[in-house]
C-alpha cells in the first residue's frame, strides 16, 4: 500500500504531461445490501468532486471526495439494538462520505466522445441515524472501500466536457455497521486545465 501511495504521489508531481481534469458531479444513489434493506428509496442528494492528473493522455491518477445522503420515513416500525426494542414512526438517514485515491484509463483521448474506466480505493465514513420520537439511535463506521467506475466524457469545448458515469461503492464491514454498498449514477462537468 505504501508503494502505491508513493508511486501515485510521484505521478502527481511530474511535469512531463501537465494536463489535469476536475469533475463536479450530481449523484443519484441506489442502496444495495444492508444499506438497500435499511433505506429502499433512491437518494437524489449526492455530490462528488474528482481530480485527475493525466500522467499520459490515457491514464489519470488523483482523488475523489463525495457525500451521499439516503433518507426514508417509515410508519409503525420496530427497531432493535442490543437488548432494547423501540416502536413507532421512524426517520432513517444514512450519510456516506467516500474519500478515495483513484485512477482512470481513457480509451479514446483527444476524441469528442471518450469512454473511460476507473478504480478507487480508500475509506468511506458511514453515519446512520434512526429518529423515533425524541430518540436518535446513531451508528457509524470507517469502511475500507473499493469503487469501480465506468463512464464517458463528451467534449463541449476545448476546456469543458460533460460526464456521465456509474460508480459502485463497496465499503467493507467495520465499526458498528455491516458492509455498506451502493450504486451511484453521476452527471457532471469536467474542467480541463
Amino acid at each position: 500500500m505504501k508503494k502505491l501511495i508513493i508511486i501515485t504521489l510521484c505521478f502527481l508531481s511530474t511535469h512531463a504531461f501537465s494536463q489535469s481534469l476536475t469533475a463536479l458531479q450530481y449523484s443519484i444513489g441506489f442502496g444495495t445490501g444492508d444499506l438497500g434493506s435499511y433505506i429502499s428509496k433512491p437518494s437524489f442528494r449526492g455530490v462528488a468532486i474528482d481530480f485527475r492528473k493525466l500522467v499520459t493522455p490515457s491514464i489519470g491518477v488523483g482523488f475523489e471526495l463525495g457525500w451521499h445522503v439516503f433518507y426514508e420515513g417509515q410508519s409503525g416500525e420496530t427497531y432493535t439494538r442490543g437488548n432494547l426494542t423501540y416502536s413507532g414512526n421512524q426517520y432513517r438517514y444514512n450519510n456516506q462520505f467516500p474519500a478515495l485515491f483513484a485512477a482512470d484509463y481513457y480509451l479514446k483521448p483527444g476524441e469528442k466522445i471518450n469512454p473511460f474506466a476507473g478504480l478507487g480505493l480508500g475509506v468511506m465514513y458511514s453515519l446512520r441515524d434512526t429518529d423515533m420520537n425524541q430518540y436518535r439511535l446513531t451508528q457509524e463506521a470507517w469502511n475500507f472501500t473499493l469503487r469501480p467506475e465506468i463512464g464517458v466524457l463528451i467534449e463541449a469545448n476545448a476546456s469543458t466536457s460533460l460526464m456521465i458515469s456509474g460508480k459502485y461503492y463497496h465499503g467493507f464491514e467495520a465499526g458498528e455497521l455491516p458492509t455498506q454498498s451502493y450504486f451511484a449514477l453521476n452527471f457532471g462537468l469536467v474542467f480541463k486545465k
